[in-house]
Parts: structure tokens; C-alpha cells; sequence
């Protein structure tokens, strides 16, 4: 893999992080509207979806759609979480593995987020802070996103108040299946 493809990679993974921890502002919609993007595949192809939802939203509601998903009243419609899609319950087994695995790494959460490590969001950071090994991130990525990943896109897929995340998760879903697939020739 070139330099130039790693570092596309670590973008993309901010650039979704940043999604999934929060809505866009007005900026941030801006800027994926007007980004360059070349070539032809299933991201350019998603990336130009996210561009078109992007243009056809503004951040308020932006924010009120991802409130409505994400954070709700009393209990999220759609969870951002692994734990949850690998048993059912937050804060389980899953989140304590990969609390390890990141200790292993060097990495740790900020006190800053109030998110636990197993948020999509953290994982994207995760997978971005280990540019450059990719036997790593292949291992991190195999372990800790790839078992529940497609679940979350299903669930934001299936939700009928997903309209802008419909496409953030395609996005994301896109970029999961050529990462699985680039793991798997390595």
C-alpha cells in the first residue's frame, strides 16, 4: 500500500469518527460538499452520495436527525456501540477486551469524550492513530469492528428517520468492505 493510500485511509476514518461523534456543523457540510473526489468504485460512488445529502441538509437538521438516532430520549433508537451488538448489553465483555487491547497499544481514551471506546466514532480514531501498521490495524479491525459493524449500517439502513446517516453509513459501510477486503489480500 502507498503512502498516499494510507493516508487517504487515516482521513477517511477521521472523517467518519468525526461524523459518528456528532453532527456536522454547517463547515463540515461545506467542506464534504465541495471536496474533490476522483476516480470511480463503490467509495467514489458513496462519497458522491454523501456529497448530495450533504448539499440537500443543514446542520440543525443535521443535528436533530442524529439526536433522533443516536441519542434519544431515555435510550437511543440506534446504537454506536460494539458491546451492544456483541451482547446485547453496554459496558459488557467486549468493551473490557478491547480496553486491553487498546492498553497493549499504547492508546487511551480521552478524558474529553464521553464516549467508551467501543463507540464507532472511538474505533475510527483507533484504526486512524495506527497508521502505518497495518498488521495491526488488520488484527484491531478483525477483532473490534468488522464482527458488528454491517449490524450498525443495517440498523441506520432500516431506520425510517435516517435519511443524511443513511448516507454516512453507506459511506462507512463501503469503506469497511474494501478495508475487509484489502486485510484479507494481506
Amino acid at each position: 500500500m502507498t503512502e498516499d493510500e494510507e493516508y487517504a485511509r487515516s482521513e477517511l476514518y477521521g472523517v467518519l469518527s468525526m461524523l459518528f461523534y456528532a453532527p456536522p456543523s454547517q463547515p463540515v457540510l461545506d467542506l464534504i460538499k465541495g471536496a474533490a473526489i476522483e476516480g470511480e468504485g463503490v467509495l467514489a460512488d458513496a462519497w458522491r452520495v454523501l456529497q448530495a445529502a450533504s448539499s440537500g441538509i443543514d446542520a440543525e437538521r443535521a443535528r436533530a436527525e442524529y439526536e433522533s438516532l443516536f441519542i434519544g430520549v431515555g435510550k437511543a433508537e440506534i446504537m454506536l456501540y460494539g458491546s451492544y451488538y456483541l451482547s446485547g448489553f453496554l459496558m459488557e465483555k467486549p468493551l473490557v477486551a478491547l480496553r486491553s487491547d487498546l492498553a497493549r497499544l499504547g492508546l487511551e481514551r480521552s478524558e474529553q469524550l464521553a464516549e467508551s471506546e467501543d463507540h464507532f466514532a472511538a474505533l475510527c480514531d483507533a484504526m486512524r492513530l495506527l497508521h502505518g501498521n497495518i498488521t495491526t490495524q488488520k488484527e484491531f479491525f478483525g477483532t473490534h469492528i468488522q464482527p458488528w459493524a454491517r449490524q450498525l449500517f443495517d440498523a441506520i439502513d432500516a431506520h425510517p428517520g435516517a435519511s443524511y446517516y443513511r448516507a454516512v453509513g453507506g459511506l462507512a459501510r463501503s469503506f469497511l468492505e474494501v478495508e475487509t477486503q484489502a486485510f484479507d489480500m494481506n
